[in-house]
C-alpha cells in the first residue's frame, strides 16, 4: 500500500504544484463537450472539476466496499455517463481554477489518509463494479484514484504546453 499511497501523493503534488500556470492562464473557456465524450477533449477546467469530484467519489466507493460482507463482492461504483458525476462537472468547471485546486487539495488529504489506513486485508477485499466487474480494493484504488490522477496530471501538462486558450 505504500507504493500506492506514494503515488497518489506525488501525484497530487504535481497537480497542485501547477497551481501557477493554470492560474495565470485564466479565463480558461469552457468545453463545449464535457460529458461522455473522450475527456482528452476537456480543457483546464473540465479536468480540474472531474478531479475535484472524483476524489472524494471514489474514495466513499472504497469505504462502502470495506463496509459491505467481506464474504461477497461489495457493489459499487459508477459509469461514464452517471448523471450526477456530469451534473458535478458540469456545476464545477464554473468555479475559478483557484477555488477548484483548494478543493481538490481538500480531496487529496481524503484519499491519502485512506490510501495510508489501508491494510493488507483490506487490500484483498471485493467490489463488484457495473462495468469492470470484480476488482479487489488494491485495484480499485490503483485504477480509480491513483492511475486516474496520475492520467489527469498528464492531461493538464499538455494543456499547458500546447497554444494558449483564449477563446
Amino acid at each position: 500500500m505504500d507504493d500506492l499511497a506514494g503515488r497518489l501523493r506525488g501525484a497530487g503534488a504535481q497537480l497542485l504544484d501547477l497551481r501557477g500556470p493554470l492560474v495565470a492562464g485564466e479565463p480558461w473557456s469552457l468545453s463545449a463537450a464535457y460529458g461522455t465524450e473522450p475527456e482528452a477533449d476537456w480543457g483546464p477546467r473540465e479536468v480540474l472539476a472531474h478531479v475535484n469530484e472524483m476524489l472524494p467519489y471514489w474514495s466513499t466507493q472504497v469505504r462502502l466496499i470495506l463496509a459491505g460482507d467481506a464474504a461477497e463482492a461489495t457493489p459499487f461504483g459508477r459509469v461514464a455517463t452517471d448523471p450526477t458525476r456530469l451534473d458535478r462537472i458540469a456545476s464545477d468547471r464554473q468555479l475559478a481554477v483557484g477555488d477548484l485546486l483548494d478543493r481538490i487539495a481538500a480531496g487529496l488529504a481524503i484519499a491519502e489518509d485512506l490510501c495510508t489506513g489501508l491494510t493488507p486485508a483490506d487490500l484483498e477485499r471485493r467490489g463488484l463494479h457495473p462495468a469492470r466487474g470484480e476488482l479487489t480494493v488494491g485495484m480499485v484504488v490503483d485504477r480509480f484514484l491513483v492511475a486516474h490522477l496520475e492520467d489527469h496530471v498528464e492531461q493538464l501538462r499538455a494543456i499547458l504546453a500546447g497554444p494558449p486558450d483564449r477563446t
